[in-house]
């Protein structure tokens, strides 16, 4: 059974070895901010980090990432406050947002190379598709981002938080069925 740290927490899964990482994170997991966009390695949706590097989870398998760091968006930083993810909405880089958690990585993992890098350097580490077209907008708030990182900018606010993680899988109680009368 592949065993790997994801998001700081040890997992062991129970699935063949050479199951794509992204269903491992996304079915057994529950960490369904990994998206499967195209399934062949295209258009980066399933982007996450192996070992600090940004990498697309539908072309890792679980041999592959046995004994490795994983981290998903849902890693990056649990409350939004992560520079990347504060930038990217401050600068109105997000529309449809099925894009965003694999732009987000991507370009987390080029701020940790790179604090203030060039657009030439971000278009050619974040290769991931956008049908929403923010490519400008992108760049503007990755660049944004290195400022943030480097302490030369703040952003006010971070986006207000979503579902917690551990709200998402919590179980639901059954509603109340009403008694009918013959």
């Amino acid at each position: 059974m592949p065993r790997m740290t994801v998001n700081e927490r040890p997992l062991e899964f129970d699935m063949d070895g050479r199951t794509p990482l992204l269903w491992a994170l996304r079915d057994a997991a529950n960490l369904t901010g990994t998206k499967y966009g195209c399934g062949n390695g295209d258009c980066g949706a399933c982007m996450v980090l192996v070992d600090g590097e940004a990498l697309r989870s539908c072309l890792v398998t679980l041999d592959e990432a046995e004994g490795r760091f994983i981290t998903t968006i849902e890693g990056l930083s649990r409350d939004r406050s992560h520079p990347v993810q504060q930038a990217l909405v401050a600068e109105g880089a997000i529309q449809c947002g099925f894009c965003t958690p694999g732009i987000a990585i991507a370009g987390a993992a080029l701020l940790r190379k790179t604090a203030a890098p060039s657009e030439e350097e971000i278009r050619a580490a974040i290769p991931n598709l956008c049908r929403c077209g923010v490519y400008p907008r992108l760049v503007r708030a990755i660049q944004r981002a290195g400022r943030v990182a480097a302490r030369r900018e703040t952003i006010s606010a971070a986006p207000a938080p979503g579902i917690d993680p551990t709200d998402a899988a919590r179980e639901v109680p059954a509603m109340a069925t009403p008694k009918t009368e013959p």
